[in-house]
């Protein structure tokens, strides 16, 4: 059913490796990660990392403020503009000495 691999997955950051674990990665998932590090010439760990590289490195993974999600989302169907409420005065505050 479920293919646990045990890959360790080390990254030069100053003197420090990291390492992480993948349990539980589905046996077609393992198997085309498998193909494509032999199309590549490189082992399932290299794999691995250069995916991590490539995929974190690109602006699109970087993550966006909220906002210009949205915005991003609304200028396909050419954007959109509220209305800024009319607004009361505010109201003197109570005065509890009294």
């Amino acid at each position: 059913m479920f293919a646990i691999i045990d890959g360790i997955l080390g990254y030069r950051q100053g003197d420090t490796v990291a390492a992480i674990t993948i349990r539980n990665l589905e046996e077609a998932l393992k198997e085309r990660l498998r193909q494509q590090a032999a199309a590549n010439g490189r082992s399932m760990e290299d794999e691995v990392r250069e995916i991590l590289r490539t995929t974190l490195a690109s602006p699109s993974a970087r993550m966006a403020h909220p906002a210009d999600a949205i915005m991003a989302r609304f200028a396909k169907v050419g954007g959109f503009e509220l209305e800024t409420p009319v607004r009361s005065p505010l109201r003197s505050p109570p005065d509890f000495g009294k």
